[in-house]
């Protein structure tokens, strides 16, 4: 550039305060789906909590420790790191929904306990049950789908 011209910066840098120059990407269809299938299990999870306190099915700290970080949080810090990180984001939703759907599984399926469908009190039941199967469902396609958007852009880049 000569004197007196006027040049333009880093166009492709332009972000928001906080972001240290990274720019977030438009997402493609199969990243809305994987943040659609993550909402959608939120909300069932949301329902699914309140069968849990209508029928007084207490968790204990160490479960509830993973309801809130693995179970909860997990699959909502992956579509938020997705943003920036895809393939770590689509891992960290596909790793946190399989553990909340073997902590599921088994807790609301093959251990004979208070958390378990047949044992909730009568007139919660049914809400409990298909809350928890639900989630079964949500978990086991959100981990699918996960996986199939990390590894899938992993192809796509090698």
């Amino acid at each position: 550039m000569g004197t007196g011209e006027i040049g333009v910066g880093h166009v492709g840098r332009v972000g928001q305060a906080g972001q240290m120059g990274r720019t977030a990407r438009v997402w493609s269809g199969a990243e809305w789906t994987l943040a659609a299938l993550v909402l959608v299990h939120l909300a069932i999870n949301i329902v699914h909590g309140r069968a849990h306190d209508g029928a007084q099915v207490p968790l204990s700290p160490a479960a509830m420790l993973f309801v809130y970080i693995v179970i909860l949080a997990g699959p909502l810090a992956g579509v938020v790191v997705a943003r920036w990180t895809p393939i770590a984001g689509e891992w960290i939703v596909a790793v946190s929904l399989g553990g909340a759907l073997v902590f599921g599984l088994i807790n609301h399926f093959i251990v004979a306990g208070p958390d378990h469908v047949a044992h909730v009190a009568a007139a919660w039941r049914t809400q409990f049950g298909v809350t928890a199967a639900l989630l079964v469902a949500t978990e086991a396609v959100g981990m699918a789908f996960g996986v199939w958007c990390a590894t899938r852009r992993v192809r796509r880049t090698s």
